[in-house]
């Protein structure tokens, strides 16, 4: 939007404009005089008087500051400037401010000598007048005063003689995270030298703030930028202090510092970059005073398959600069491509030219090289048929997909590009809107791309945001070619498809969109939202995806009332914050309102689009937001006010860090959560646990047998081996810990790993510790164990409840329980570790072996020994009377061992088991020795071992 505010303070007067290079070294001069520098930078001051007289109609700016707090993401901004007339009678003043497109105007005020005028947000009518002071100039177009992503504020004002005027402009934005960080940009284009010019950044990051960074000065339009080739350190001036949460930077240039970077006082974007702290999990959930915030960009995930059709503009208007980028930019793209995606390319004029008919081919190099060289032949020529296009590429995308066996959770998109409007064939909007829409019939997402001051940009926007895509828009400028590459780069590797994010609907109301058709590599999903259940000390939250061959399911609870982490009250630059503003709520309700403009652009509905507007209109005028329905009304504040001071805006951090909690997890298709609720899990005692005490239950004799196995730290023990047959690999790995005082023992082991592997019907494996899972399957996913989550695959099911156990089951026929054992307060002699628990055996074949997997399949007889002369058979009702006999025997595969009877206590002691107990590292009881069941290494399946393939 550009504001063009006009005050009059009894005044009126045009000036000439001089030359803008003869101004800025006149003030340059001007300036380094008044900040005795003159010795540093000597310039001769120009001779003509007269145009001197002119320039001096300026008034001077002596200072310019900017001030942002970012709070999680949301960042308040504010902008103070101060302009000094010195001359003999009133002249105009420009303040003139460039914001990032996608913030909200909160509060606009400014001070003339004596007199303050405040900013009043006011709803638009449908045609509203404007008054004597104020004059609101609406742009023909979106493109007017945007560029490269910002819109320009501009307010005019006469400041009388030897008086000052002082403007303060606050603004808003919920950073978005691209490409992995977070981008916070201050326009610095005072335009002209300054001589107190200060910009100062607080970030304040609950989950901890990482790759920190400070590039130097962005400005592709100008020259002078004090950019050296190759140059990747912050500007002059800049300071950085950085803790673990918080961090504050600051740019301060003197009129030195200044003139050497530009003398026109266009000093460009100053850029701060950062990421923050994620876990193994997917998501940061904040709370604060009845309103919730949830931040979802898991990381460690493959990436799925694409099907990606270019659709590229070939018309006359391309020639030159914008179709030599843009090829320059597909070359780059092409090579990015993985060996799993399949593409196609269509250059559209008036014509329309598809390099591959009927079809979408894989990535080879052969077919890297051709697409090149259809690239390289390219020529612009004819008019811009962008209907057709669509038509041709949705059509094609379409087709593959239905004719062809594509996996189901690839990610199929149309990435198209222009420079003009429609010239040729279908050329009315609304019927290229609904035309598109058919045809992809929400079966794909369509990203759009215009370069240049040509294009039609609400069309492609509006045909990005009803396909589930982004519009980017560039000038034709130096940077066109990496701008094309960095959008290709955002959304060339989806991880996930089909996110959905649920929460209680008695606990929540007025959330924003919850399902979102993709996740691509370094953005964020945001959900905001309120809490609407206040007696409730949690919050519950799914969410459910598609990754690659693997439905994910995750699940956990939030609390909502939190001890204090954080006391921030004596951080610089957040000390002065006197506001109640709530920047959970701020970010809801910014969140919300985008929510509702982008649904009214969608709209055909008149109806619907009156609602959508009202809606947005109240909101905005709720939360003080300048948006397309609202705008500013200068009003004055009465004779003698104090000038705006710049702590009344100041966000309210009271209670920052009380109430943030990280969260992490991963979800599944719907349906699979009511699934899972209702299951129970079922452990046999069949296990092994503790130090390790190894428990094997034979249901149809109605006993159990035990025995332990005394091994060495780092021993990988082969629990269950049937490689062969079912494909299924249980190894255990040990640790060790001191003995217990007055112990017989001369240490303790726990497994603290245990290795799953399965290769059928295709290769897989699980790698479980205390705090993470692995799972690959030629892809691999990392998840907490401090989350509950369910991920679930054709053959593999890993359902996790947070901080108690993991079930993996395997192909409906084999399931394994393991228990995780933490302490809290650990003695010398506990570890935290693992028990293992084989809780349906069915799928394992008759010969599969290990510690456990050898009596899977056998049955084993008990005898009672009397004076070691006879064996008498026990029956299955006469284990009673054998418990006091210290003498009894068991009988396995025809060998006789000697057992007593024990107690033994499992699943976390909370139940204890009878069993016959076997000594001597269960010599006798299981085949060959314990040394026979070492694995070399956790992913050793024995098909080698001599010994095991023999017993």
């Amino acid at each position: 939007m550009i504001l063009w505010l006009w005050l009059c303070c009894g005044f009126s007067a045009a000036m000439g404009q001089p030359d803008s290079e003869l101004m800025a070294r006149y003030l340059e001069e001007k300036l380094m005089a008044d900040y005795s520098v003159m010795e540093q930078v000597v310039r001769r001051v120009p001779r003509q008087t007269r145009f001197l007289q002119r320039l001096e109609t300026r008034p001077r700016m002596s200072e310019f500051t900017v001030k942002s707090t970012i709070i999680s993401r949301y960042a308040f901004t504010t902008v103070s400037c101060t302009m000094v007339n010195s001359g003999s009678e009133a002249r105009e003043g420009v303040f003139e401010m460039q914001i990032p497109a996608a913030a909200f105007i909160s509060n606009f005020t400014m001070s003339i000598g004596n007199k303050t005028y405040y900013g009043e947000v006011t709803g638009k009518e449908k045609k509203h007048s404007s008054d004597d002071k104020e004059k609101v100039k609406k742009p023909p177009s979106p493109l007017n005063g945007r560029e490269n992503g910002y819109e320009t504020f501009k307010a005019s004002v006469f400041i009388p003689r030897k008086m000052q005027a002082n403007f303060l402009l606050h603004y808003e934005e919920l950073l978005q995270r691209r490409l992995g960080k977070y981008e916070y940009m201050v326009s610095i284009r005072p335009q002209q030298l300054v001589g107190r010019l200060r910009v100062e950044v607080n970030i304040l990051e609950n989950s901890g703030i990482i790759s920190l960074e400070v590039p130097p000065l962005r400005n592709s339009k100008h020259k002078g930028n004090g950019k050296v080739e190759g140059d990747v350190s912050p500007p002059p001036s800049t300071v950085i202090g950085q803790t673990k949460t918080l961090a504050k930077v600051t740019f301060s240039p003197n009129i030195v510092e200044q003139t050497k970077i530009a003398r026109n006082g266009i000093l460009g974007d100053f850029i701060v970059r950062y990421d923050v702290n994620r876990e193994l999990s997917i998501g940061d959930v904040q709370i604060l005073n009845g309103y919730f915030v949830h931040y979802f960009a898991p990381t460690d995930l493959p990436p799925l398959p694409k099907n990606v059709v270019f659709v590229l503009d070939s018309s006359a208007s391309m020639v030159g600069t914008k179709l030599r980028q843009t090829k320059e930019a597909l070359f780059t793209i092409l090579q990015s491509l993985r060996p799993e995606d399949h593409f196609n390319i269509i250059g559209f004029s008036n014509r329309i030219k598809v390099w591959q008919q009927d079809r979408l081919v894989p990535v080879t190099p052969n077919n890297i090289r051709d697409a090149k060289k259809y690239i390289h032949n390219m020529s612009p020529t004819g008019g811009t048929n962008i209907n057709s296009a669509l038509q041709t590429g949705a059509k094609l995308l379409n087709d593959y997909i239905a004719q062809n066996n594509i996996d189901a959770r690839s990610v199929s998109l149309i990435i198209f590009l222009t420079d003009g409007r429609p010239t040729v064939g279908e050329t009315q909007s609304s019927k290229i809107l609904s035309n598109t829409k058919d045809a992809i019939r929400d079966k794909f997402c369509l990203f759009t791309i215009g370069i240049g001051n040509d294009v039609d940009y609400k069309l492609l926007e509006r045909m990005a945001l009803e396909n589930c895509g982004m519009m980017r828009h560039f000038q034709e400028d130096e940077d066109a070619a990496s701008h094309l590459k960095g959008f290709y780069d955002e959304i060339g590797t989806p991880l996930l498809s089909d996110i959905r994010i649920d929460y209680p609907e008695d606990h929540v109301e007025e959330v924003t969109q919850n399902f979102f058709p993709n996740y691509f590599n370094g953005s964020e999903i945001i959900i905001a939202g309120k809490i609407i259940n206040h007696t409730s000390d949690s919050l519950h939250v799914e969410v459910t995806a598609s990754n690659s061959k693997k439905y994910i399911l995750l699940k956990t609870d939030v609390a909502i009332d939190l001890p204090s982490r954080n006391d921030i009250r004596s951080v610089p630059g957040l000390e002065d914050g006197k506001g109640d503003q709530n920047y959970i709520e701020r970010a809801w309700s910014y969140l919300t309102i985008k929510e509702l403009l982008n649904s009214r652009l969608k709209s055909n509905d008149n109806q619907e689009k009156e609602y959508l507007t009202e809606k947005a209109k109240s909101m905005a005028l709720t939360y003080n937001f300048v948006t397309p329905f609202t705008f500013l009304k200068m009003r004055e504040a009465g004779l003698h006010s104090e000038p705006p001071q710049e702590e009344l805006i100041s966000p309210s951090t009271d209670g920052i860090g009380e109430k943030l909690q990280s969260l992490q997890g991963h979800r599944a298709p719907p349906g699979l959560r009511r699934q899972q609720d209702k299951q129970r899990i079922k452990i046999s005692k069949t296990s092994a646990d503790g130090d390790p005490h190894f428990v094997i239950d034979f249901p149809s004799n109605k006993f159990s047998v035990c025995f332990n196995i005394d091994g060495e730290p780092g021993d990988i023990l082969r629990l269950v081996s049937d490689h062969k047959e079912s494909g299924v690999t249980v190894n255990g790995q040990l640790i060790g810990a001191p003995a217990p005082p007055n112990g017989h023992k001369k240490h303790r082991t726990y497994f603290n790993t245990i290795t799953i592997l399965s290769n059928k019907p295709e290769r897989s494996y699980l790698e479980i510790t205390p705090t993470r899972i692995i799972l690959d399957d030629g892809e691999r996913l990392i998840l907490s164990c401090g989350r509950s989550a369910v991920v679930r695959s054709s053959s593999l099911e890993v359902s996790i409840s947070a901080n108690s156990n993991i079930t993996v089951t395997i192909r409906d026929t084999i399931s394994f329980v393991i228990l995780i054992h933490h302490y809290k307060k650990p003695a010398p002699y506990q570890k935290d570790h693992l028990g293992f628990y084989i809780s349906n055996s069915k799928g394992l074949s008759s010969d599969s072996h290990g510690l456990l997997g050898q009596f899977l399949n056998h049955e084993v007889k008990l005898l009672q020994e009397s004076l070691n002369k006879t064996h008498h058979p026990a029956g299955q009702n006469q284990t009673e009377a054998l418990k006091p006999n210290p003498m009894n025997t068991l009988k396995v595969k025809g060998r006789l061992v000697p057992v007593v009877w024990k107690q033994r206590k499992i699943y976390n002691g909370q139940q204890e088991v009878d069993c016959w107990f076997a000594k001597n590292n269960a010599d006798k009881l299981i085949d060959g020795s314990y040394k026979d069941y070492l694995a070399s290494h956790p992913f050793d399946t024995g098909i080698s071992s001599g010994m095991i393939n023999s017993l």
